[in-house]
């Protein structure tokens, strides 16, 4: 498996990065970059630590610089300064054909248009990036059809993407991208040209397989809800800078500004809350044994149902980490987030 660490990543584009790079240290931001310098401000000293066989998202509205960003990790944009880590090696120092073989083998992309290659049907589009590896015939056809079973399109095998609905077509492009067997799968808006229920199903399937699979997946969106769904950790970036990374329960409990309790404020906590987030760390109270990983609208459902006011929070081992009222349950999912820091535009 593979880590990602972004270190220091600035990526300024124009004509002269290098000295607009300077102006950028020098405390000028985005909109003076550009309005006096004539430079665009990409990305700014981007720091996280992507976890191995997990799901980092990274979000933001458009132009925040999240597309940039995961160009980085398979350099396919060069950075202005900072490195690129994976497992220890800064990609960004690589030469031609090591930056090749890292291309080919260690990493996959997922794109929002599908990126298909019209002319070749399904099988063949599964098997590009295996050709591209040098994996003979035999191997590409059973490795191939192992993943287009695994997404649901056995039978499909011989249609065109043109005869593909825009579901399906994202399927083709997941099955490629599995099919090469890449540690690291990079995936750019990969579901948001979808329609909403087909989303949700892209979400499930992928969601399934990283049960299986353990990938180190970046995962780029514009949308919280699929963020806050898919993603164990989330990094927010405004205009290329970061204003706050965590996990779900970190961004919707502790909003870093006013700019991320907008982003939240409509989220229905019920379920995204665990109640672990919010227990005590009293192990006196008595009642029914609930896994801290437990929602909070599953958890007051079950307690409602037994009747309880009160639950004991359980481990993945078994053992009681706390305690959890249906009272205060009840107050999270209504109660107001507290900003964390400065609450400024």
């Amino acid at each position: 498996m593979s880590g990602i660490q972004v270190k220091n990543l600035y990526k300024i584009f124009g004509d002269n990065p290098q000295d607009a790079l300077k102006h950028v240290m020098n405390g000028v931001g985005k909109a003076e970059l550009l309005d006096k310098h004539g430079h665009v401000l990409g990305l700014q000293d981007i720091n996280i630590d992507m976890p191995e066989g997990g799901i980092q998202v990274v979000m933001g509205l458009s132009g925040s610089g999240k597309s940039t960003l995961i160009r980085h990790i398979n350099r396919l944009i060069e950075p202005t300064s900072g490195q690129m880590l994976v497992d220890g090696v800064d990609v960004l120092g690589m030469g031609k054909e090591e930056l090749r073989q890292f291309r080919a083998n260690k990493t996959s992309m997922v794109f929002q248009k599908f990126a298909l290659l019209p002319h070749r049907t399904v099988q063949s589009n599964v098997e590009y990036g295996l050709e591209v590896q040098g994996i003979g015939a035999s191997e590409r056809t059973e490795r191939s059809q192992k993943w287009i079973d695994r997404v649901g399109l056995k039978g499909f095998e011989q249609n065109y993407p043109a005869q593909l609905s825009g579901g399906m077509q994202q399927r083709v492009g997941l099955a490629r991208a599995l099919a090469t067997d890449a540690e690291i799968l990079l995936m750019d808006e990969a579901f948001s040209a979808l329609d909403p229920l087909i989303r949700t199903d892209m979400q499930d399937v992928m969601l399934e397989l990283q049960t299986e699979l353990k990938k180190t997946i970046v995962f780029i969106t514009h949308d919280l809800d699929e963020a806050l769904r898919i993603g164990d950790k989330i990094a927010i970036l405004r205009d290329g800078g970061m204003v706050q990374q965590g996990n779900a329960q970190d961004i919707i409990l502790r909003p870093a500004d006013n700019y991320i309790r907008d982003f939240v404020k409509d989220i229905n906590r019920a379920r995204v809350l665990r109640i672990d987030s919010i227990m005590t760390e009293s192990t006196n109270d008595k009642g029914p044994e609930l896994p801290g990983t437990m929602r909070l609208d599953e958890a007051t459902r079950t307690l409602q149902e037994a009747g309880a006011k009160h639950a004991k929070v359980m481990d993945d081992s078994g053992k009681q980490i706390g305690s959890i009222s249906l009272a205060a349950m009840i107050d999270s999912i209504v109660e107001k987030v507290e900003l964390t820091g400065d609450a400024t535009f």
